[in-house]
């Protein structure tokens, strides 16, 4: 690989980073820059996952508070996000190359249309807080459905957050903050699963994800830093549009 493509995916990885850190999506960036650069498309799914998973954990820390009040659910849901996650992993590497190539369209549609609908997903979850049974009315419903949701993210990802931010805003009662922190430390724990089940799969290319690691994880930290002088509303319809031109060039190599 060219020091030129090393360098896209550096930057790449970066924008990933900084998007996750403010609006979610990063992996509707870093993903089709790597199929664009020549990755199978396995091979790029995997290590984006692997690569990425480290730039997650600003956020979590960030609201480390909400740790203590949200122990007891997370504890409750990490055995079924854990094997979601693997379950998801182990799918797509049964996935041959040319049948998750012509899904790819259908996933990077999918995924920009949960981010577009993002904020609609969690004022719904706003106006049912302190209207809805807790989960402790629906055990079996909640827990199914995160294994669902972490089948998902182990598989491909992208958008995971606004599905379980819509799952658990239809099982719990907790306000938007705990909420939050439950969602991001849920997907954390998913694509972790999935990142060390593809450690040992021999798919990651090592390179690319070691230039990706430093790059999200710098893109995170900026993120981070400018948290408060960017719109996430305008970040995330950027996001948008650059997924939809995605999606469609991707459904005209069909």
């Amino acid at each position: 690989m060219s020091l030129f493509n090393e360098i896209l995916i550096f930057l790449a990885a970066v924008t990933a980073g900084f998007i996750n850190a403010m609006a979610g999506g990063g992996t509707l960036v870093s993903f089709p820059v790597l199929l664009a650069l020549g990755v199978s498309p396995v091979v790029a799914n995997v290590t984006n996952t692997v690569a990425l998973v480290p730039g997650t954990i600003g956020g979590m820390w960030a609201q480390r508070n909400s740790f203590r009040s949200q122990y007891s659910r997370l504890m409750k849901l990490l055995p079924v996000a854990i094997i979601g996650g693997v379950a998801g992993g182990l799918l797509i590497l049964n996935t041959s190359e040319d049948a998750f190539r012509s899904i790819i369209p259908w996933l990077i549609l999918m995924a920009t249309l949960l981010l577009a609908a993002q904020v609609q997903v969690k004022n719904w979850v706003t106006r049912r807080i302190g209207h809805t049974p807790t989960e402790h009315h629906n055990p079996a419903f909640m827990m199914g459905a995160v294994f669902l949701a972490a089948i998902y993210g182990g598989y491909f990802g992208a958008g995971l957050g606004v599905i379980l931010m819509a799952i658990l805003g239809l099982v719990t009662d907790e306000n938007m903050t705990r909420l939050n922190f439950l969602k991001q430390a849920l997907g954390f724990v998913i694509n972790l699963a999935a990142a060390i089940y593809f450690a040992f799969s021999g798919k990651v290319d090592w390179r690319i994800a070691a230039i990706m690691i430093f790059g999200s994880l710098m893109g995170g930290w900026l993120g981070g830093k400018l948290a408060n002088r960017v719109q996430p509303g305008i970040l995330r319809w950027i996001v948008v549009t650059a997924g939809l031109i995605a999606a469609v060039v991707f459904f005209l190599k069909e």
